[in-house]
């Protein structure tokens, strides 16, 4: 085998490779998975949140891109589906960003916010009066 054939072996292999890789590099993107720990107890739209860790994701909807699931830190359990209103915010970080609303005294803080990182738009979570 010449040395030419053996490189376009290789390089179409390689090519091949990480074209499977790819898609679930990109999975996240896609749906914005975020994992996110929080040291005292959270409200969510409809749900209560005990201290402890958490994935955010956006539900696998073509058409919606403003539903929100949340699940346990093993993603075996889907814990909650919101719908959330796009956010826009001036500057884009690097890292996640969650804001919360103020409750009573007594209640728990409540999700307001969600920013993927380097993302201008995020997601405000809707809470009934």
């Amino acid at each position: 085998m010449t040395y030419n054939l053996k490189v376009a072996i290789f390089g179409v292999a390689t090519l091949l490779a990480s074209s499977t890789v790819l898609p679930s590099a990109k999975a996240d993107e896609w749906n914005r998975r975020t994992v996110v720990t929080f040291n005292g107890p959270v409200e969510v739209p409809g749900k209560a949140l005990p201290e402890g860790t958490y994935v955010f994701k956006l539900a696998d909807s073509q058409s919606d891109r403003d539903i929100v699931q949340i699940f346990s830190e093993d993603e075996r359990e889907l814990i909650t589906t919101t719908l959330a209103v796009p956010v826009y915010r001036q500057k884009a970080t690097g890292d996640t960003v969650i804001t919360f609303e103020e409750r009573t005294s007594g209640s728990p803080e409540a999700v307001k916010t969600w920013f993927y990182p380097g993302d201008n738009y995020g997601l405000e979570f809707m809470y009934r009066k």
